[in-house]
């Protein structure tokens, strides 16, 4: 993968939130944001693309470190398939959470 950042936050703002589609109160573990590759033409010379790993969020759905590992992994792919143009029905369909 080239062009991308992956960033840790403590949690997502409001609009990150409010952007993909979640309620204030709902929980976001990572967020992919950028041009899925699929959809990119002429994409030179941009900003990197971003994926945010959201800490407090990832943490309070975890009671052990080796959970905390594990949600890291999960999101990570989760997020960076989204960059790959795959969407949350495509990966519900090949049964990645």
């Amino acid at each position: 993968m080239e062009n991308v950042d992956i960033v840790v936050e403590d949690r997502p703002t409001r609009d990150q939130l409010i952007g993909s589609g979640l309620d204030e109160d709902e929980c976001l573990l990572g967020l992919y944001e950028g041009i899925p590759l699929p959809d990119r033409y002429n994409y030179d010379l941009v900003l990197p693309d971003k994926i945010t790993l959201f800490q407090v969020s990832i943490e309070s759905m975890c009671e052990t470190e080796e959970d905390v590992i594990r949600e890291i992994q999960d999101t990570v792919v989760h997020e960076v398939a989204h960059h790959f143009g795959i969407d949350d029905d495509d990966l519900d369909a090949m049964g990645v959470r």
